[in-house]
């Protein structure tokens, strides 16, 4: 038997924080998508079970039209157990007719569902119940025994002696596995669908084969967030740090992507991100520039200057007690300080 593995859907998701509203609207329907190629692939597949661990809504009170998609879609897929479990965004979810035989849900007690010699138990966590979590679970251990929680697994309780085959994790946004014993393993599906510059990397699912209890990440993803980090130091003004940016990376097409621009400039930069953002609007879905350039500081010229920051660079290289290069690294920081911007350390 199979058992698909996901979590952190958050239908509903605004989307907006940097993406105009046309892309963030596309976006939105892209999170639905992503789902229904979930659902796709387990028809097409013959998987008749989905875990849901957890903020399947980005809402604690989801909109009608969001939780009408989905009471839709396990309504209409009724081969398909939709095992679901409420996170800390969807903790208040609730839906106001019958619910579908196929939606098996939880609460803030242990529950358990069986199929065949799999047993899939898990419980809602809240600030009341946390600490007896693990008190309260007994698994028996001649069964194929699956968990669902939905947290950070550092405010977990310790589940290491309980019988767990698989732990079926929400909440952490990126796929992740650990061994959580000498019998199973704990594991982060990962979000569906990156919805931020905070979510880089491709997202998906997980598919769990209960007969040998070994798993594979499928990837899901409508769109794929890219991160690159990109020297423009050599160029003499916006338009050819644009030329070096995409000699350097490769941008997909219908993706997003988030561009670090660094290193030391001779030009003024500071519409670097807005210029090369303009220039680079039809590379890909939808692009993001971070400015993270510094003036390049020409240390001989600022000697000669008949200034304050003059005579501080001149003291700073009389100073014998520092190298030559600790001497450039005050003097920038210096500089940096007489122009407001803040100095890393």
């Amino acid at each position: 038997m199979k058992i698909i593995h996901l979590a952190d859907v958050h239908l509903g998701s605004k989307i907006e924080s940097k993406l105009p509203k046309d892309k963030a609207q596309i976006r939105k329907s892209e999170v639905r998508q992503a789902f229904n190629k979930v659902v796709d692939y387990a028809n097409a597949n013959e998987i008749k079970i989905i875990l849901i661990s957890g903020d399947l809504f980005d809402s604690a009170r989801p909109l009608k039209k969001d939780k009408d998609f989905f009471y839709s879609v396990v309504k209409n897929n009724p081969g398909i157990d939709f095992i679901y479990l409420r996170g800390n965004h969807d903790s208040l979810e609730g839906y106001d007719q019958e619910e579908p035989a196929n939606l098996k849900k939880f609460s803030r007690e242990w529950k358990t569902y069986f199929y065949e010699d799999v047993t899939i138990s898990g419980v809602e966590i809240s600030q009341n119940n946390k600490a007896e979590i693990s008190c309260a679970l007994h698994l028996p251990i001649d069964s194929k025994n699956i968990v669902m929680l939905h947290g950070s697994i550092e405010e977990l309780p310790k589940l290491a002696e309980k019988n767990i085959d698989y732990l079926a994790l929400g909440h952490i946004h990126s796929f992740s596995e650990a061994k959580l014993n000498i019998r199973g393993r704990s594991i982060y599906s990962g979000c569906l669908e990156g919805r931020g510059f905070d979510e880089i990397g491709v997202k998906g699912f997980v598919v769990l084969d209960t007969d040998t209890m070994n798993f594979e990440f499928m990837k899901n993803s409508v769109r794929i967030t890219e991160e690159y980090t990109v020297d423009v130091s050599n160029a003499a003004d916006s338009y050819e740090a644009y030329k070096i940016i995409c000699n350097e990376i490769n941008l997909g097409k219908d993706n997003l992507c988030l561009i670090n621009v660094c290193g030391e400039i001779t030009f003024d930069g500071s519409s670097l991100a807005e210029d090369i953002t303009e220039y680079m609007r039809e590379k890909c879905f939808f692009v993001y520039v971070k400015n993270k350039t510094t003036e390049k500081i020409d240390i001989k010229q600022l000697a000669e200057e008949i200034s304050l920051k003059g005579e501080f660079v001149r003291t700073v290289l009389a100073d014998k007690r520092y190298s030559e290069e600790e001497r450039e690294r005050i003097i920038s920081a210096g500089i940096r300080a007489f122009k407001g911007v803040g100095v890393s350390k």
